[in-house]
């Protein structure tokens, strides 16, 4: 996911790699994103003014009572009691913004490196290197799940019954093979 700070100091950047994605909905969505969090900004520094001030004030009223000066303090009480009401209002603001904002950031792709170049399917991508020789299949081939179930070595269903969702049960050659591969590695 891109962060506020990529996008407020690489604008152009981002903009300039989405389009070679071909995202439309870019510069419409990086402007919102901008936008938002000018406010959430602006929002949090009032809302880091009102706070200090709150608490300035909270220590004057001691100060005050010491001193005798009740219908002071009393007015500064109701002042605190209202920049409270304030300080609420903008802690759920803030939160809706950071809300939206999150909303927004999970909208906008990542941007390719600079040396992908531009296009619209897997056709338009460059090779950059082959090794070896690139085997073909013959016609009847079977992918790699049929294999699976054809020579019994792996238990999806049980691993769920154990495990649950994304456990298999290797049976017989495939847990030979899977830990074979585990030493290898």
């Amino acid at each position: 996911m891109l962060t506020l700070q990529v996008l407020r100091e690489e604008t152009n950047t981002v903009l300039e790699g989405l389009k070679k994605r071909n995202f439309k909905e870019a510069e419409d969505l990086i402007q919102q994103v901008l936008d938002n969090d000018k406010l959430r900004r602006e929002t949090q520094n009032t809302l880091d003014t009102l706070k200090a001030r709150s608490n300035s004030d909270s220590k004057k009223i001691g100060e005050l009572m010491k001193a005798g000066k009740a219908e002071e303090a009393n007015t500064l009480r109701t002042a605190i009691t209202q920049d409270k009401d304030k300080v609420k209002f903008l802690e759920e603001s803030l939160t809706g913004f950071e809300k939206k904002q999150l909303e927004i950031l999970y909208k906008l792709p990542n941007v390719p490196a600079a040396i992908v170049p531009a296009g619209k399917s897997a056709e338009d991508n460059i090779t950059v290197h082959e090794h070896g020789k690139i085997p073909t299949l013959y016609p009847n081939a079977l992918p790699h799940w049929e294999l699976i179930k054809k020579y019994d070595i792996i238990d999806f269903d049980l691993g769920i019954k154990i495990a649950g969702a994304g456990f298999p049960v290797y049976k017989g050659k495939g847990a030979k093979l899977q830990r074979a591969l585990i030493n290898f590695f």
